[in-house]
């Protein structure tokens, strides 16, 4: 079983930060709240009961449907879920660094760049990442911290 965590490349930071100022692009920020508890889980994973349960026979394991935080998998079926919700919204992911998304639309450009549970939002349009900012917050529960900084 791999374990995975989603880290951008150094070099795409600091192209995505270069570009946004050379442009005068909107960069917010944004954290999602219990980031590993959204995936789903593709295997079968079964827990001892925690303590006090007191409803499971002596002997029983718990089948898990969703991911916890402490399996090796969480990481990676978080970002399976997330990226297949930006998809949906019309982004589409970099073949150079997974971690970075881009939807443009006429004009309209929408960066984000995912960082474990973390994720930069950057374009010419506040509207635009104002927009994905809601559907984030309506799918994952997030927090926005603003501005970058």
């Amino acid at each position: 079983m791999d374990t995975f965590f989603l880290v951008p490349k150094l070099t795409t930071i600091r192209f995505l930060l270069a570009i946004a100022s050379a442009q005068n692009w909107f960069l917010k920020q944004l954290d999602v709240n219990n980031t590993f508890l959204y995936g789903d889980l593709d295997e079968e994973v079964c827990m001892l009961p925690p303590p006090g349960c007191a409803d499971i026979e002596s002997g029983k394991v718990c089948r898990l449907k969703k991911s916890l935080y402490g399996l090796k998998q969480a990481s990676k079926q978080w970002f399976a879920k997330l990226s297949s919700h930006l998809k949906a919204s019309g982004f589409s992911q970099s073949a150079y660094d997974h971690s970075l998304f881009v939807k443009i639309f006429e004009t309209n450009i929408t960066v984000l760049l995912v960082y474990v549970d973390d994720i930069i939002l950057a374009g010419n349009h506040l509207s635009n990442i104002e927009q994905i900012t809601q559907s984030l917050d309506d799918t994952f529960k997030v927090k926005n911290l603003g501005n970058l900084k």
